[in-house]
């Protein structure tokens, strides 16, 4: 190796760090610290640090989704299935706060898939499991690995067919949806007596929302509603009305709501391929 080849290497193992506020650009990176590479005004630009406010809420989603996992294995399915929702809307707020703040960033991205693999996949099919299908066997945990790693797949798939889908559809079922009708299940039904037609209708589900998010069905994304606009004032009288819907029976409104937009992606599928009369 040449001296020249040597002193490129020492320059490249030293590349300069820059941060926000212009620090010296030779300082060491400190073991364990985040580095990224961001393009500003054209120029490759290494950030060190992540932004706490999203990853905050996205913390808060792994604890629900953690805790979930607690609750169902010390007999407390309501609670398990509250938490999953509670997860639900922590990752809503997530994105939606970091693209308000303008502090998106690919430490963000994976460490959010990561969070919706505990709380949307691991937490879902555990609740279900020691709720009903753990006394199946191998039966019940094959089950619930079909969900697992139903998720898992469908994660993989959407981080790498970002900006390149129609946004206003999903490539299959969404996990957060997937684990609406989960969670939903067992708290619509956590104070049923175990039975035959109870365990099959679990297993239907499971295994079912698990085959639909790795499948190629089309699911309405929602994210062309433009919800800034102005609308009528008859509109927040639905809202109202949804609202005391969802209070007199959260469990049965949310079961049912997320078993419906499930089906709706198969359903509008088979009427898309059924031909047309003359």
């Amino acid at each position: 190796m040449t001296d020249d080849k040597k002193q490129d290497d020492s320059v490249s193992n030293n590349h300069p760090l820059e941060n926000d506020a212009g620090a010296n650009p030779h300082c060491d990176v400190e073991a364990g610290e985040v580095v990224e590479e961001e393009l500003v005004g054209g120029a490759p630009v290494r950030r060190r640090g992540i932004y706490l406010l999203p990853n905050a809420l996205t913390t808060a989603s792994l604890f629900s989704g953690f805790y979930a996992i607690v609750s169902a294995a010390n007999g407390v399915f309501d609670n398990a299935a509250i938490a999953i929702f509670v997860s639900m809307i922590l990752d809503g707020l997530d994105g939606r706060v970091a693209r308000m703040t303008n502090t998106q960033s690919k430490f963000g991205e994976e460490y959010d898939s990561l969070a919706d693999m505990v709380a949307f996949g691991v937490a879902p099919g555990l609740v279900a499991f020691f709720w009903s299908l753990n006394g199946f066997g191998k039966v019940g945990w094959a089950v619930t690995f079909i969900y697992v790693a139903g998720t898992a797949l469908r994660l993989a798939r959407f981080n790498t067919q970002i900006g390149s889908v129609d946004k206003k559809f999903f490539v299959g079922l969404a996990s957060p949806s997937a684990a609406g009708c989960v969670a939903g299940l067992v708290w619509c039904f956590h104070t049923f007596e175990s039975s035959t037609w109870l365990t099959l209708l679990t297993m239907l589900v499971v295994a079912g929302t698990g085959v639909l998010m790795v499948s190629n069905v089309l699911y309405r994304s929602f994210k062309d509603l433009d919800l800034r606009g102005r609308v009528p004032f008859a509109a927040i009288l639905l809202v109202v009305l949804a609202f005391v819907v969802v209070a007199v029976d959260p469990a049965t409104v949310l079961f049912v709501g997320f078993l419906a937009y499930s089906l709706s992606g198969p359903i509008r599928a088979l009427f898309r391929r059924k031909p047309r009369r003359a």
